[in-house]
């Protein structure tokens, strides 16, 4: 019989990242949430819409409410971790390029 494998682990990078999306709009939060579970229990590559490969080891989870987009950075590292490395609401089309220098600042920290 197959062992079923091991949940994998959703770690924050620090304290704000967390504060950041505890403090996420009811609607926005629920939805990011949704999607952390359903990367414990498959993985990191859920695929569009739901999460987008940034390139060089970075992808983004793609969360919304009525409230509006929000966007977390995440990497996934040794093992089973999947660390999310930045986070923050939306409010152009694009994502804005020191909201993505963050994330891969923060990557080059903690990947192997």
């Amino acid at each position: 019989m197959d062992a079923k494998p091991q949940p994998w682990a959703i770690e924050y990078y620090n304290r704000r990242v967390q504060t950041w999306a505890d403090d996420l709009p009811p609607g926005i939060q629920a939805d990011l949430l949704h999607l952390f579970q359903r990367m414990r229990q498959h993985g990191p590559a859920l695929g569009m819409p739901y999460v987008r490969m940034m390139g060089g080891g970075l992808c983004e989870v793609r969360a919304k409410g009525a409230e509006g987009i929000a966007r977390a950075f995440f990497c996934a590292v040794v093992g089973r971790r999947i660390v999310i490395l930045h986070g923050f609401v939306k409010k152009t089309e694009q994502t804005p390029r020191h909201e993505l220098e963050l994330a891969r600042k923060r990557l080059k920290e903690v990947k192997p």
